[in-house]
Parts: structure tokens; C-alpha cells; sequence
């Protein structure tokens, strides 16, 4: 039985209560790894940790030093590439062709584009007159905010959660990790890296746990962390908001969605529906980007519907070893259980099952894991939870609309606003829907397309700032004017 325990300062660390929690297989339900869950003593020593190491050796590092150090902890990462595809495929349950393809790549390039990035930010110089006609110089510096606070979800978890390290570090800041209790093992596998870098002890640390009464709850409640990001549900982002306005700390919260997706008549067929089997359907819809809400013009409407329920039906479900599986379980039982949930409430609500709705027949071996059929719907009210609430699952609800103007109200009515798609090969069209759609990151005859240059983030309850390019780095470093009379 494999032991997952904390990294704090340099070293792994198992909770001195003893206490404990079982890590499913999501394709098997079977228990493969026993967690140490972190009580406020491995949190306390953890953030102590990361308060010490900003006064060591980290800080008197140059960018480029740091920079260097970060460098390696990629290379660290793509060399035990193995290992930590293994991990992240048995934490989450996806196909290993998914994540060897995204999620290992990504979390190790975090490192590297953020430490290159950080050494091209600019600060601002003003000359300014002074009444004695001597003049004065201003200019800005960046100091790093001290320890972060990094709350990390579980449907990409290196990924997203080195997204948020990466910058952090290579601003010059330490952190305190805190994953999520359904993916605790590349986090903590990441600790041997780190050291293995050169990474000052006390740099990167990882407390295991869940929530409420437990790590999450000890670490945004703690003193000692000066600013907080988290990835996930909006309520936990409320939470956590609370937490933290117990002494005026910054957040960084990218939540929830109920992204949609727009596809006029003027569309190329074959991309558009290339291009929606995937936002609906990659990970097994457990993306914050995904579509959930889908809305097609009439004309192209009932041949639309026909060729996504194709290719939903298409989609081979399997586990993650298998090479044919292009869908694998949800992340744990017990999502399965709300997702299965809104299956149910769809039929309740007079929802037209045009494919899914259920659980799929799989081999025995297999039984016990948490697996839902993909699904597409049509004919529910806009006002039906299934509608506007967000499901986090492979499943998503078609209707159709007639104008543009129809169109976009229907995109912007939900409380949500990360994301959105939009299909349409008339170019002025595509400018003048993107513009109106109320939504932090809108893809034009594609999904999933970034640059990590750019602006990252929703609107509305969907979140607060945003993440990418030198929008990290402003949230993770303090801009310090110096006024200089000469």
C-alpha cells in the first residue's frame, strides 16, 4: 500500500496524529494509497517553513539564479516523466494518451515560461519637476509578497497546480501547497524534484488534507500566509475569500463555469464539431473550460445534433493503460453521484436523452470505478438546473436559437463567466459576437487554444483576477515606489 505523506522544508513528513485517509483508483474503486491528512501542527510547520526560507538563501538569489534553479525543476519533471504520468493517471483515472499529451508537459513548461518571463518584466520610471527646479526620480520595484497559500483542484492537477507555483517561485516567493484530497500524488512527488533542483529547503512545501477542519481550513486560516490562490468551486472560492479578509490578504480565485458554446450556420461543419466533441467531452468534462451549454442556429440545428451524438457514441470509455481510451472515469465515486444526479434531473425536467444518461456496462474488473456515459441533451427550459448549473461532467445541453442577437443573451444569461466558443466563418460576426459575450476567455473556431502569455480568467462568479504572463507576476509580487530627489 503506497504512503503519501507531507513535504515540509525539505523533507517528507507523516502527520503526528497518525490520521490518515484512502486514495481510490477512480477506475477500479479500489483503495491503492494511504494520505497523511495534515492537522493545524504540519500546517503551522509548514507555513513556519515557508516564512524562514525568505529570509535564506532564496532570497538573496538573482532572477536569473532562481530562473536557473526553475529550469531545472522542469527538466527534473520531464525526466521522470513515467512517474509522474503514473501518478496523475491513478489519481484521476484519465488516459494516459490525455495526460503524457497535456498535463505532464504543461506542469513542467509552468517553470520554464514563468522564469523566463519574470526576467523581461518592465516597472515604471516617472521624472517629475520639483520647486526648486531640481526634479526628482520615481521608480518602481518588485519585491515578492511573501508566502503564497496555493489551493489546487484536482481535474488537471500538476498542471494547474504548477501554474500557480511556477510564477510564484520565480518571483521570489515560497509557498505552501495545498492539493486536493482526490489528487494528492504528484504534488507531493514534485518535493523530490525541488530538492533534486537545488530548490532551498522550506521553498516548496505540500500539506495533504481536505477542507473543512482539516488542511485547507488551517492553511487559509493561518496568520502567516500573505496571499491565497485557488483553483476550483465557487463556494470554496467564498469561502476562502472570508478566510482571508482576516487581515486584508490578496486573492487570486478562478472558479466555476457554465461555459457556452455558440455555432451559427456559417460555420465549417467538421471543425465546429471536431472542435465541441472535445470542450464538451475532454477529461470527461471535468474542465473549468468546458461546454456545457450549447447553442446551435436553427438551420444547422437537427445535422449538428446528429453528428455530436456520432461522435459521443464514438468515444471509446476505458482505462487509463488502455491506448484505444479517448474518455476514462470520473474523478471518484462520489462525483459520479452528483453527476448521476443531474442525469437524473434532466429526465425529470422532460429533457430529450438524445445519447448517455447513465452508467455504462464495463468489465468486472473495472465494476467499481466511477464511470457515467457521455451525454447530450435537448428541449430542457433555460431556466432548468441542468441548464445553469454548473455539472462538471461529460454532458452538455443543446438548444437552438435563430438570430445573433438571441444568441448572445442566451450565452450571457447564467451567473457564470469564464469562458465561451464561437463558431462562425464570417469574420466581422465572429469580432462582434466575442466582443459582446460576457466571459473571461473566448475561443473563435477553436478551444483549448493558449497562450501562456495571456490573460487567464473569468468574470462574474467565475472569479476574481486573472492568471498568465505578466498577469501572474503582478499578483505575486508587491510594486515598491522609491522617490529620489536629485
Amino acid at each position: 500500500m503506497q504512503e503519501i505523506k507531507h513535504f515540509i522544508d525539505g523533507a517528507y513528513v507523516a502527520s503526528a496524529s497518525g490520521r490518515t485517509f484512502d486514495k481510490l483508483d477512480p477506475s477500479t474503486g479500489e483503495v491503492f494509497a494511504k494520505v497523511h491528512e495534515a492537522g493545524e501542527a504540519e500546517v503551522d510547520a509548514a507555513v513556519r517553513a515557508a516564512r524562514a526560507a525568505l529570509k535564506g538563501p532564496w532570497a538573496r538569489m538573482s532572477v536569473a539564479e532562481r530562473g536557473a534553479i526553475l529550469h531545472k525543476v522542469a527538466d527534473g519533471i520531464l525526466a521522470r516523466f513515467e512517474e509522474f504520468l503514473a501518478a496523475e493517471c491513478r489519481d484521476t483515472g484519465k488516459p494516459r494518451s490525455l495526460a503524457s499529451h497535456i498535463d505532464i508537459p504543461r506542469g513542467a513548461a509552468n517553470f520554464k515560461v514563468f522564469a523566463d518571463s519574470v526576467k523581461n518584466v518592465a516597472a515604471e520610471t516617472f521624472e517629475m519637476d520639483t520647486p526648486d527646479g531640481a526634479g526628482a526620480l520615481n521608480y518602481a520595484v518588485r519585491r515578492p509578497r511573501g508566502v503564497i497559500g496555493v489551493i489546487s483542484p484536482w481535474n488537471l492537477p500538476l498542471l494547474l497546480m504548477t501554474w500557480k507555483v511556477g510564477p510564484a517561485l520565480a518571483c521570489g516567493n515560497t509557498v505552501v501547497v495545498k492539493p486536493s484530497e482526490e489528487t494528492p500524488s504528484t504534488a507531493a512527488l514534485l518535493g523530490e524534484v525541488m530538492n533534486a533542483a537545488g530548490v532551498p529547503k522550506g521553498v516548496y512545501n505540500v500539506v495533504q488534507g481536505l477542507g473543512g477542519n482539516s488542511a485547507g481550513e488551517f492553511l487559509t486560516a493561518h496568520p502567516d500566509v500573505d496571499a491565497f490562490t485557488f483553483t476550483g468551486e465557487t463556494g470554496t472560492g467564498e469561502t476562502i475569500m472570508r478566510a482571508a479578509s482576516r487581515g486584508v490578504r490578496p486573492v487570486s480565485l478562478e472558479l466555476g463555469g457554465k461555459n457556452a458554446g455558440i455555432v451559427f450556420a456559417d460555420c465549417d461543419l467538421d471543425k465546429a464539431v471536431e472542435g465541441t466533441l472535445r470542450s464538451v467531452f475532454a477529461n470527461s468534462g471535468q474542465v473549468c473550460l468546458g461546454t456545457e451549454r450549447l447553442y446551435v442556429q436553427r438551420p444547422l440545428f437537427e445535422a449538428f445534433v446528429a453528428r455530436l451524438k456520432a461522435g459521443a457514441e464514438a468515444l471509446v470509455i476505458g482505462a487509463p493503460d488502455d491506448p484505444k481510451a479517448t474518455l476514462g472515469p470520473l474523478v471518484s465515486l462520489t462525483h459520479r453521484e452528483k453527476v448521476l444526479s443531474y442525469y437524473q434531473q434532466a429526465r425529470d425536467q422532460g429533457a430529450t436523452v438524445v445519447t448517455g444518461g447513465g452508467v455504462p456496462d464495463m468489465p468486472s474488473a473495472l465494476a467499481g470505478g466511477a464511470w457515467v456515459q457521455p451525454t447530450l441533451w435537448t428541449d430542457l427550459p433555460d431556466d432548468s438546473s441542468v441548464v445553469t448549473e454548473e455539472i462538471f461532467g461529460p454532458c452538455c445541453h443543446i438548444r437552438p436559437f435563430d438570430s445573433e442577437e438571441e444568441a448572445v443573451a442566451l450565452a450571457n444569461d447564467t451567473r457564470y463567466g469564464l469562458s465561451a466558443t464561437l463558431w462562425t466563418e464570417n469574420l466581422g460576426r465572429a469580432h462582434r459576437v466575442a466582443g459582446q459575450l460576457e466571459a473571461g476567455i473566448i475561443w473563435v473556431n477553436s478551444w483549448f487554444l493558449r497562450d501562456l502569455r495571456t490573460a487567464f480568467g473569468g468574470s462574474k462568479q467565475s472569479g476574481i483576477g486573472r492568471e498568465g504572463g505578466v498577469h501572474s507576476l503582478e499578483f505575486y509580487t508587491e510594486l515598491k515606489n522609491i522617490c529620489v530627489k536629485l
